[in-house]
């Protein structure tokens, strides 16, 4: 057992208080004359016995009841751990929580500016050659080594809110790459502890590393956050109208009213609205607009929302393009279903290609290829499409009927398409349509109980043998199907079962081949994400991107330049900026001097829930493993000490019992001996 005011024992000498008044009882006595002496001296024999008796237990009261007064002021307390080993030097390592929950004030001032006090209190409690290390969100390579005392103030000063946010894993994780070394590893988390920092996985944690946890209390605080933002518009077209949807939600325990939501377009007020998201809830709101023009668009959703602010704003962007590629490979010159198609719209660009002359190298300028009544698909043909498909192309295959199904085998295998089965041919078959494929989504307001479906009078029947990736368009009866999507790689295939040619059906007149192909065509652009998290995405895609041996891509943005690390894949570009990019805004995607793209980043919403972990959900998650949890309003000497020592202090216990032997020191004196003891001659 040791003491946190060892210097408060000196006044055990108090205890020679009740022995001097027991030894030197002053009480006079009164002579009282007896005629019978023998009697007398019975009595008085027999009641000082009782009388020592209760002095001896009056005084024993009165020392236990003194010695534990002194001792509660002295604070004992009894560690719950081995210090480790003494023949080792002590690694105190300290994790400061900077993230922008931390920003919040209780009646200490700021959260982060009470956790840089409490960890110099901390280590103001260790010897001068014990070592230090500091860890925050930001993961800084200068804080990876072990410093001094001096220099462990010094870094902790340095510390500034930062919008990089990790989970208690990370951080845990982070810590143990210390451990061992021959040294002592004891390691603080200071921290407001929301509960998505925390998590609710069972947190893997090294053994011989000791955790104190010191919680740092907030104010609960109502906020708002704009949450996520997508797109309704399937491509973006100049001076075409557009579509956003708003997500807010409400991490507060209170309803909001009337919340302002602006949006701008490069600098441009595009829309305005206002809406209500009642508390713990999520709401969307659909903004509308137009008038872009041609080119990258930097967009940003602004709301107004005291006092937490940072999660105010959701930035995002896209492109803004004037054309879109569609090839059409033809066996049938003739027809002209797909040209009459695509050429009505100035936005698609349609380049045709006979059967016999198609130039390969041309495939990947394309969104989507489309082949039409081949006579003689070759295997060559095959080869090339399969690996367009797989780098994020799109194709639809109507077949030439009167062509032999054993020529479209080989062809439709090599893609990994199902085979040829046979070539039917009779009565027109009505066909079924497939209402919730995304093709099909905002094209019919109102559907018809009766609706005018496709008919066919030839069709192939295909040999399924791995249906798991197809999905049906269209349906004809007894499970064969008339249009089907298969996922292939990065892109789509689409099958027909019938050929565009009239005479095997109405698929090509009908109304709803216009709408269908139109879509197939909107959902092959290739589409960048809107937004990243800075601090946690780590890859960035962009279609493919050719580079000279020379040449290298950065990121740049009011100063910062970030050169990625580049990955070439099927169809696309990966950049990988590991977490160099820590600020939200918009940064510029350059191969030189030219811009390719606009990428833009936002602080994590995992900040914006500001409700906390309880000391048991921090328990539970380390399992058996014992660790220390402790109150940061504790005042800053016993909060040292404890959590240096991992004990459990006994002040409280030795205030109970000095009262415990005050109160038997009363009861001895007014209940013990009070028989009186009479003689009878």
């Amino acid at each position: 057992m040791n003491f946190l005011y060892p210097g408060f024992l000196f006044a055990l000498l108090a205890i020679a208080i009740p022995i001097a008044i027991h030894l030197f009882n002053f009480r006079k006595f009164k002579k009282v004359y007896f005629s019978n002496v023998q009697f007398l001296k019975e009595a008085k024999e027999q009641n000082s016995s009782r009388e020592k008796l209760k002095h001896l237990l009056v005084l024993i009261s009165r020392i236990l009841a003194v010695i534990f007064l002194v001792l509660a002021f002295a604070r004992p307390f009894i560690p719950l751990s081995s210090a480790g080993d003494p023949g080792r030097r002590n690694l105190i390592s300290v994790y400061i929580d900077n993230s922008y929950s931390m920003e919040t004030v209780n009646k200490e001032g700021n959260l982060l500016d009470e956790a840089k006090r409490k960890a110099k209190e901390i280590a103001a409690a260790y010897q001068l050659n014990d070592q230090f290390q500091l860890l925050s969100n930001d993961f800084d390579s200068k804080h990876q080594r072990a410093v001094n005392k001096e220099e462990f103030i010094r870094l902790l000063d340095e510390i500034r809110i930062s919008p990089a946010s990790r989970s208690l894993q990370q951080v845990v994780n982070r810590l143990q790459r210390e451990s061992g070394a021959n040294r002592n590893q004891i390691a603080y988390l200071l921290s407001d502890f929301q509960q998505s920092f925390v998590g609710s996985q069972p947190i893997q944690a090294d053994k011989d590393v000791r955790y104190s946890f010191i919680k740092l209390n907030a104010n609960s605080l109502p906020n708002i956050s704009v949450d996520s933002v997508w797109s309704l518009s399937p491509v973006h077209q100049p001076n075409q109208a557009e579509q956003l949807v708003v997500q807010l939600h409400n991490y507060g325990e209170e309803d909001a009213t009337d919340i302002p939501i602006k949006l701008t377009i490069n600098q441009q007020q595009k829309a305005i609205s206002n809406t209500k998201v009642p508390a713990g809830k999520s709401v969307k709101d659909t903004l509308s607009f137009s008038g872009l023009q041609k080119g990258w668009q930097k967009g940003v959703l602004k709301i107004k929302d005291f006092p937490l602010t940072f999660d105010d704003e959701l930035n995002f962007s896209f492109q803004v393009n004037t054309e879109m590629k569609v090839l059409n490979i033809s066996g049938d010159p003739s027809q002209k279903f797909i040209k009459s198609l695509f050429a009505a719209d100035p936005y698609f660009k349609l380049s045709e290609m006979p059967e016999a002359n198609i130039k390969y190298s041309s495939f990947p300028e394309y969104s989507l290829i489309v082949l039409s009544g081949l006579k003689q698909p070759s295997s060559g043909l095959a080869q090339q499409l399969k690996s367009y498909v797989q780098n994020g192309g799109s194709i639809v295959i109507f077949p030439d009927l009167d062509a032999n199904g054993a020529i479209y085998t080989p062809f439709l295998t090599a893609l990994s398409l199902p085979a040829v089965k046979q070539l039917n041919s009779g009565p027109a078959i009505a066909s079924s349509i497939e209402l919730k494929d995304p093709i099909f989504k905002d094209v019919f307001d109102q559907v018809p109980a009766n609706m005018d479906l496709p008919v066919v009078n030839r069709y192939f029947s295909y040999l399924e043998r791995n249906a798991g990736g197809k999905q049906g368009i269209l349906q004809l009866p007894l499970g064969q199907f008339l249009f089907a999507r298969y996922a292939s790689g990065a892109g789509k295939m689409y099958l027909a079962a019938s050929s565009l040619d009239p005479k095997d059906g109405n698929l090509s007149r009908h109304p709803v081949f216009v709408p269908m192909m139109l879509k197939i065509a909107f959902s092959s652009a290739k589409e960048l994400p809107l937004y990243y998290t800075s601090g946690q995405s780590d890859l960035l895609e962009h279609e493919k991107i050719s580079l000279g041996a020379n040449q290298s891509l950065t990121l740049k943005s009011n100063g910062v330049e970030v050169i990625p690390e580049v990955r070439q894949m099927p169809g696309k570009t990966l950049l990988y900026v590991a977490d160099q990019i820590r600020k939200p805004g918009f940064y510029d995607l350059k191969k030189a001097d030219s811009v390719l793209a606009v990428v833009a980043f936002n602080d994590n919403r995992r900040e914006s829930d500001m409700h906390y972990a309880t000391d048991q959900n921090l328990s539970s998650l380390f399992g058996k493993q014992k660790i220390a949890l402790y109150n940061s309003q504790k005042d800053a000497m016993s909060l040292n000490i404890q959590a240096k020592n991992n004990s459990v202090e006994l002040w409280k216990l030795c205030l109970i019992l000095a009262v415990v032997f005050l109160a038997i020191e009363i009861l001895l004196i007014r209940f013990f001996n009070k028989t009186k003891n009479t003689q009878t001659p």
